[in-house]
């Protein structure tokens, strides 16, 4: 199980700000995305977009295998405009 954070937009589309989520211990970055938008198919809009952290450190959608321990945080990141 993993911990799911969702910032911005993504928040937005999935209704919540974090929730837990289980999920294969290895599986690539894009494997993750999919599973999330399983749950919350509203975020596929930003899939072009949205950039992870794992653990911290950003990961881009692709097929990057991510090995992850229970407890791990994903951070979900949309794109955040300046002005």
């Amino acid at each position: 199980q993993v911990s799911v954070l969702y910032f911005a937009r993504s928040a937005e589309l999935a209704g919540l700000r974090c929730e837990t989520l289980s999920v294969p211990r290895q599986i690539t970055s894009l494997q993750l995305w999919e599973e999330i938008v399983k749950v919350h198919p509203r975020l596929a809009v930003i899939q072009d977009q949205v950039v992870f952290a794992v653990r911290q450190e950003y990961v881009l959608l692709g097929d990057q295998l991510l090995v992850l321990q229970p407890g791990d945080e994903i951070a979900i990141i949309p794109p955040i405009s300046g002005g």
